[in-house]
């Protein structure tokens, strides 16, 4: 749970410089043998790409390093639960673990709007750890809207 815990400080650094970017204050790191191999934060609207969200950017970059697509021991860290785009990238590249900080009710595809997991004949489930950091994974989205909202 220390680890956990300090690699979500990390995912949420990434998450700040999306905030200073003015993009949606998402962030991601992916762990391979206790080491950060990949860090990202939501692109969408810098990069005008729909796919520019933090989860998918650090799969890529990630693959890159290990020169595999296969993630199979590695964790993704990410400070909202991932989208059923994300969702999916995370299945597809068999990472066998996600943790993250908020749930997010309206979008959030490992079981808050809906369950990808759940779903029939899916070839790879990872492992799901979530309200790690919550407080402060939800208190920076939330600034980020409502500030958004003046």
């Amino acid at each position: 749970m220390d680890k956990d815990i300090e690699f979500m400080k990390e995912a949420l650094k990434e998450a700040e410089l999306a905030g200073k970017e003015d993009e949606v204050p998402i962030g991601c790191v992916i762990v391979k043998d206790d080491q950060i191999i990949a860090r990202a934060h939501n692109q969408r609207d810098k990069s005008h790409n729909p796919l520019g969200h933090a989860e998918t950017l650090a799969i890529k970059k990630a693959s890159e390093v290990i020169n595999d697509w296969q993630l199979v021991d590695c964790t993704l860290y990410v400070t909202i639960e991932p989208c059923i785009m994300c969702s999916g990238a995370i299945i597809q590249s068999r990472i066998k673990r996600v943790v993250y900080g908020a749930p997010d009710i309206k979008g959030g595809a490992l079981g808050s709007s809906i369950n990808i997991l759940e779903a029939n004949n899916i070839n790879h489930r990872p492992e799901v750890t979530k309200g790690i950091l919550e407080e402060d994974c939800a208190s920076i989205i939330k600034n980020y809207f409502k500030s958004k909202r003046k």
